[in-house]
């Protein structure tokens, strides 16, 4: 634990109800599986939030999940208080109310394009497309290898996103197609920003590199003088959330002991 990390839990349990926590979905509150329709989140997970939405200030998920599906996979329709940004913030669940934008025409164009693009480039068959809505993901997990697949992928993906307006997030495994704009540390800051009060800490939690932007908008915060905590749900396929956090804990199991903890809640 840093000095700046045991300052920002210390703010938060010394006053609770000023806080926001935030956490990703997958690989923080779920556990990675080969196949993302077959993702549920930790059995932890959605009793340990729904005692800490009455006690925090706000407690917000952050994902590159569709809300809808989020809220569905986690079990999390009936915690009141709790705001899911989904798509990379560009979609808000709150109370059962979803709110989204219009795909942009790019990621039609994309959508498209990818079943070509993926033939030409001599994508094992194991490689599957898991179409979003708002952005298309071209995952490598399955593959016999992987890391191989992944990075003969990674250039012709960068050119049709770039032939099509998007940007490329790439993750554990995968090669994100989605739209310019937002991203997780742009939707933190933007969440905090619109609860027109200073919090008394803020806190994120994340496992992948699309998590390294919220962890950004933590350390702006901090310069701002928020007390912010850092966490990584640590694992062995990204290591550079671990080199900047404050607190590394054992995956989704970990996530759901530490949200136990922070108010002395059992887990």
């Amino acid at each position: 634990m840093t000095a700046a990390g045991a300052g920002g839990l210390d703010a938060i349990r010394t006053n609770p109800a000023g806080a926001v926590l935030g956490f990703d979905f997958d690989g923080t509150l779920a556990p990675i599986v080969d196949d993302p329709a077959s993702a549920r989140a930790h059995p932890g997970a959605a009793p340990a939030l729904a005692r800490l939405a009455p006690l925090v200030g706000a407690l917000v998920i952050v994902t590159g999940r569709p809300a809808a599906v989020a809220v569905e996979y986690g079990g999390f329709e009936g915690i009141d208080g709790l705001v899911v940004l989904g798509q990379y913030g560009l979609e808000r669940w709150e109370s059962g109310v979803l709110t989204e934008p219009e795909p942009p025409p790019g990621v039609a164009e994309a959508r498209a394009k990818l079943p070509g693009v993926l033939a030409a480039a001599g994508a094992p068959p194991e490689t599957f497309v898991e179409d979003k809505g708002q952005a298309l993901a071209v995952h490598t997990r399955r593959c016999a290898e992987p890391e191989v697949a992944l990075e003969r992928l990674r250039s012709i993906i960068a050119a049709l996103a770039e032939r099509t307006g998007l940007t490329v997030e790439p993750g554990r495994l995968v090669l994100e197609l989605r739209p310019h704009g937002m991203d997780k540390g742009m939707a933190l800051r933007r969440f905090v920003d619109d609860l027109g009060t200073r919090p008394s800490a803020v806190l994120f939690a994340g496992d992948d590199l699309g998590d390294l932007a919220a962890f950004d908008a933590v350390e702006a915060l901090r310069a701002e003088g928020v007390p912010g905590v850092l966490v990584c749900s640590g694992s062995a396929e990204v290591t550079e959330l671990a080199e900047r956090a404050d607190l590394v804990v054992d995956g989704p199991a970990g996530v759901v002991d530490l949200m136990g903890a922070l108010l002395d809640v059992p887990s």
